[in-house]
């Protein structure tokens, strides 16, 4: 039989031993096995710049960390401030060129609507003439008719004439009559200044006489009567005018006119 080993109380094994040598090493030096390492990092970490404001605000006295904790407050207020104000400014030009745009288009729409108005009223004037001078251009070719007819009727009639030609003369009456109502009734009046004072907007002077029965710038006879339209002149009377006589005193002239 094999015998076993005999240990007493007093004998330790060497890793035991060692473990309480350092431990009694330690407890002398007033550090605990393992701190060493949480020593060291706690002394890496003062060392940074975080760490050394956040040391340096915990060391300042209670009354100052107040203010330096509300350090940022008025810069963020500032810049609110700013953002505020430009947004203001940006809002205030787009309403200044929301008025002016306004203004433009306000402009436009009068103009529009003077040029609108005209048009209206220049094409309420063109009907209206159309109307009233549209039988201008047949009315100017009836004047000569006309003429042919007042002519034939002006011939005299003697005794010995027969009875067809006083017939004739009746006919002429009643067709100038009848031309007379029609002309009346599309507006055409007849010019028969004979006597009146020459007036340039209706009548067409063809010579110039001296008379002492009509006064200067009188007409002294017409030799074709004019015709109006309404009030547009169709065709100026043709007239001789008389003048002052030479050698006739103003006094004398004034009496005459």
């Amino acid at each position: 039989m094999s015998q076993k080993p005999e240990h007493t109380s007093d004998t330790k094994p060497k890793d035991v031993a060692q473990s309480d040598a350092q431990g009694r090493a330690s407890a002398a030096g007033g550090t605990t096995p393992g701190t060493e390492g949480v020593e060291s990092c706690r002394e890496q970490r003062s060392r940074t710049p975080e760490a050394a404001d956040a040391q340096a605000a915990s060391s300042a006295p209670p009354g100052k960390q107040p203010a330096q904790e509300g350090g940022g407050a008025p810069a963020a207020a500032e810049a609110h401030e700013l953002e505020v104000a430009h947004e203001v400014q940006q809002l205030r030009a787009e309403i200044e060129a929301a008025r002016a745009e306004a203004a433009e288009n306000l402009d436009k729409f009068l103009r529009a609507k003077a040029e609108t108005e005209n048009v209206r009223r220049r094409a309420e004037t063109e009907v209206a003439n159309a109307r009233k001078y549209g039988v201008e251009r047949f009315a100017a070719e009836l004047l000569a008719v006309k003429d042919s007819l007042e002519l034939a009727r002006a011939v005299e009639l003697k005794e010995g004439d027969t009875t067809a030609v006083r017939k004739m003369h009746e006919g002429l009456d009643l067709t100038l009559k009848l031309m007379d109502d029609v002309f009346r009734k599309f507006g055409l009046v007849a010019v028969d200044p004979k006597g009146e004072k020459f007036d340039p907007e209706k009548h067409q002077a063809i010579s110039v006489v001296e008379s002492d029965l009509v006064a200067p710038n009188h007409v002294v006879n017409v030799v074709q009567k004019g015709y109006l339209l309404h009030d547009r002149v169709l065709r100026p009377a043709m007239v001789v005018v008389a003048r002052t006589k030479e050698g006739a005193t103003p006094e004398h002239s004034a009496e005459n006119t």
